[in-house]
């Protein structure tokens, strides 16, 4: 550690909202202990902007993303990996960072490996239950892996991981119901069900609130957070019923509205349910769009009697309100289990292992 000058750090991961949001809630502790606070990230990525309104200098990164199932693609990621490698060189130069915490996700893969080889120390963080393959690729050389599930801990070099949890926004805890009823313009007289599914939407989820809202607003007003582009106007007027491509500022308000969830399961996403209380049905991504970590997520979750899960490629209509209906009408037996959920603070516990590895550097 340089101790002549201010603490400086780099934070990476994007793609995805979930790959930045635990960024985000970390970015005033560590300011708070001191550190200048970096971000490198992809061009077109959620994360410029997450950190713009932070203000957090970024850096943006080309990288290349390696595709589960054969595609030209493919072929062309190792020469793009080595160029975001190279754009990450150049900006290490100019920030002369002592440390870099990731969050994973393959813009992360040049950022962490171009510091490793500069011998800048890093820190990873594992969301999910099975590590994905950006931290496989880096997790070799990094001081300290933060994970969120303990059956994680052994999937990854003895010695090197820890049981963190995942870092919560603290503004998701202040949200107001009435600022949501006045910004949705709901009457407040109906339990609220909200269907989010993650920054670029579910069809699954839109597919399922949409074909079954006659139903739904038997009993809920709806709130159908439907992803960029997925809006369905023909719906505009329908009594009870809003949506929304994305919610930023806003969403810790729709949060202290939603009675309950429906939700993809990506890690970040169930453990700030979890951490809220929000009863939910999870439709975890299947098999044929993902690694399955979302299914080991959910699954883990309905074992605690946090949640209720459905598949989404065998789910019917019927399938679907049943458990909505369940979820509610026995909410606060979930509301009871996830109260006896023993969390921990994990902004601090994760900026602790921070401060931990870079005075070991110094040593």
């Amino acid at each position: 550690m340089k101790s002549k000058r201010r603490k400086t750090i780099v934070l990476t991961g994007g793609g995805t909202a979930g790959h930045v949001t635990p960024n985000v809630a970390l970015v005033p502790e560590l300011r708070k202990r001191g550190y200048k606070v970096y971000y490198m990230g992809s061009i077109d990525g959620p994360e410029r902007e997450m950190m713009r309104e932070l203000r957090v200098p970024y850096y943006a990164v080309k990288t290349g993303k390696f595709w589960r199932y054969l595609t030209w693609k493919n072929f062309t990621a190792p020469f793009r990996v080595w160029r975001g490698n190279n754009m990450a060189k150049l900006a290490f130069k100019k920030i002369q960072p002592d440390i870099v915490f990731s969050k994973g996700g393959f813009v992360a893969v040049p950022v962490v490996t171009s510091a490793q080889k500069l011998g800048i120390p890093t820190v990873i963080h594992e969301s999910d239950m099975t590590p994905g393959l950006a931290n496989k690729i880096c997790m070799r050389k990094a001081k300290k892996i933060c994970c969120n599930f303990p059956e994680t801990v052994d999937t990854f070099p003895e010695g090197k991981a820890v049981v963190t949890g995942t870092p919560i926004r603290k503004e998701l805890y202040s949200g107001d119901r009435a600022k949501a009823l006045e910004f949705t313009g709901l009457s407040g007289k109906k339990p609220v069900l909200m269907a989010m599914g993650g920054s670029q939407g579910a069809g699954a989820i839109n597919d399922a609130i949409r074909g079954s809202l006659d139903e739904l607003l038997k009993t809920f007003d709806v709130v159908h957070l439907c992803g960029e582009g997925k809006l369905d106007e023909s719906l505009n007027d329908r009594e009870g019923y809003v949506q929304y491509e994305y919610i930023s500022a806003e969403l810790p308000d729709l949060f202290a509205l939603a009675d309950i969830m429906v939700s993809r399961a990506g890690a970040n996403a169930i453990f700030e349910l979890l951490s809220l209380k929000k009863p939910a049905l999870l439709i975890p991504l299947g098999l044929n769009q993902s690694r399955g970590d979302q299914i080991l997520n959910a699954e883990s979750f309905e074992k605690q009697g946090f949640v209720e899960v459905l598949d989404e490629t065998t789910m019917t209509k019927q399938d679907f309100m049943d458990k909505v209906l369940k979820i509610y009408n026995n909410r606060d037996e979930y509301v009871k289990n996830m109260g006896a959920y023993t969390g921990m603070n994990s902004i601090k516990v994760i900026a602790d292992i921070i401060d931990e590895v870079l005075a070991s550097q110094a040593e």
